[in-house]
């Protein structure tokens, strides 16, 4: 039986390349901040913040002072690392610089330290004329057929922490890879953003013993393993080592590597040591021919460069631990979790999406496989004060049907990320794509659209589910944060305009 007779999408969110890599560019563009913070929680209020969100992509100038690393502020990240409750992170001492910015867009995230208008009608002292504003903007369109039997629809202000519009706040549906947006949140909550993800090269006493380690990174990649490979010989050379047995080390995961969709283009399987994702095709993003074996592949692949510098694997790699009192003689860090988050985004990225829920597992003491990274992945947003109730982390991807989520929830995921309590959280929002310029929303809005660069949000879509949660700048310069869900589908890209309308739609306000 084929994944899509199961019931499973077998269409990933396509993308190319994103327009900014998060991996080779770890510098932000711009934004401001404010320090003041506006109190008032509910079960639905969430208390977001004034804090710098980043990245206003403007024609030739930067906007606002720097520096920037990742989208946000380094004085912020520094604030984050140690405000870090777990050990062992390494942080950037010196990013390069990132791209110029985009020659033709308008701010994509106005800093939050725009003054709100008291006089205006969804200002906080009137919120329900605001109420009855968005009723007017948003009813209407999400009635439309193409979402399907059932949409749901909720919009906060950023920048007071209330609720604007709900409807179907508390449904929980299935949410395809927006649930990313908790994963990602779970996982800065956990490590922080400096957090790096290690593979090593064990060698034991007599060095005549290797063990390639993996630590869960799924974006090492060929070069890295080189230099894994160089600092090895180096190392063996200086022992006088020529021949060694090879082993390699995948127990940091457990459970199963396949996901339940199986053997799948949108995804290898899961496992704490490969290279370059699996990838067979060369790609970096969007589905691919995948490895069946992506630790075996990858420890082979290092026996090659073992052997090419003269070293003896003899009859290859084989899986195992290494050996008592084996002593680290290489090793790679991952860039930044706050990189790795902003790519999972960004590109709609399934292999860092799980990887980021085993990591989350690890660092909460859970097993690392899909029970573990669910329950991990929970309690670190109990711990966050989210609205909680129908929520089902069944996997990180979003590939798995049985994935739950209110559009509450993702919208005050939204809204945390924005609270400038939680700096930990800010790539979640710098990671979103950029409507009409990266990622999976590259190509969904046009030059003339009314959206482009002005909304930033995450897609979702499986076979009958679309879904789009994200921020936008309205007319006055207010930052919302917003999801809206549709199940029952039966075309994604007339479902896909609908809910782009309802994005700009916010954008489009100016009252």
């Amino acid at each position: 039986m084929c994944a899509r007779e199961r019931g499973w999408s077998t269409v990933a969110e396509p993308v190319k390349r994103p327009s900014i890599n998060p991996l080779k560019a770890f510098r932000g563009l711009t934004g401001a901040a404010r320090p003041n913070r506006l109190h008032g929680l509910s079960n639905w209020q969430f208390t977001a913040g004034s804090a710098v969100l980043g990245l206003a992509l403007a024609a030739g100038a930067v906007l606002a002072a720097g520096p920037w690393d990742s989208g946000q502020r380094k004085a912020e990240q520094e604030w984050a690392a140690a405000r870090s409750r777990t050990g062992g992170a390494h942080h950037e001492a010196t990013a390069p610089s990132g791209p110029a910015p985009a020659p033709s867009a308008p701010a994509v995230l106005t800093g939050l330290n725009t003054v709100v208008d008291k006089s205006a009608p969804d200002a906080p002292d009137t919120p329900d004329g605001a109420t009855a504003d968005l009723r007017d903007t948003l009813t209407p369109l999400l009635k439309a057929s193409a979402l399907g039997t059932v949409r749901t629809a909720v919009v906060i202000d950023t920048a007071t922490g209330k609720r604007l519009y709900g409807k179907g706040a508390d449904t929980a549906m299935t949410p395809a890879s927006t649930v990313k947006i908790a994963t990602t949140v779970a996982a800065l909550s956990a490590l922080g953003p400096g957090h790096r993800i290690a593979t090593t090269v064990q060698a034991s006493p007599d060095s005549r013993s290797l063990t390639l380690v993996g630590g869960g990174d799924p974006t090492l990649d060929k070069a890295a393993l080189r230099e894994l490979a160089a600092d090895t010989v180096h190392a063996l050379r200086d022992r006088g080592i020529d021949t060694v047995r090879l082993a390699y080390d995948t127990s940091r995961y457990s459970g199963p590597a396949l996901h339940p969709i199986g053997p799948n283009e949108n995804i290898a399987p899961v496992s704490a040591l490969m290279v370059d994702e699996g990838r067979l095709d060369g790609t970096d993003s969007g589905p691919a021919p995948r490895s069946g074996d992506p630790a075996g592949d990858a420890a082979r692949a290092f026996a090659g460069l073992l052997n090419d510098a003269d070293i003896d694997t003899g009859s290859g790699p084989v899986s195992g631990r290494p050996a008592a009192k084996s002593r680290p003689v290489a090793e790679h860090l991952s860039a930044p979790l706050s990189a790795l988050v902003e790519r999972a985004l960004t590109n709609s990225d399934n292999d860092i999406a799980e990887a980021l829920a085993r990591q989350t597992a690890l660092a909460a003491g859970e097993r690392a496989d899909f029970d573990g990274g669910r329950r991990a992945v929970t309690a670190q947003l109990k711990k966050l004060h989210l609205p909680l109730k129908g929520a089902k982390f069944a996997d990180g991807s979003g590939l798995n049907r049985q994935d739950k989520v209110t559009a509450g929830l993702l919208a005050g995921l939204l809204a945390r990320a924005a609270d400038p309590d939680h700096p930990e959280l800010r790539p979640v929002l710098t990671g979103l794509p950029v409507a009409g310029f990266s990622g999976t929303l590259s190509k969904r809005y046009t030059e003339t659209s009314r959206g482009t660069g002005l909304i930033r949000a995450k897609t979702g879509t499986l076979t009958g589910v679309n879904t789009l949660a994200g921020t936008v700048v309205d007319g006055q310069g207010r930052l919302r944060a917003f999801a809206f869900l549709a199940s029952g589908t039966t075309s994604p890209s007339d479902a896909q305009s609908s809910l782009d309308a309802l994005a700009t739609s916010l954008a489009a306000r100016t009252r």
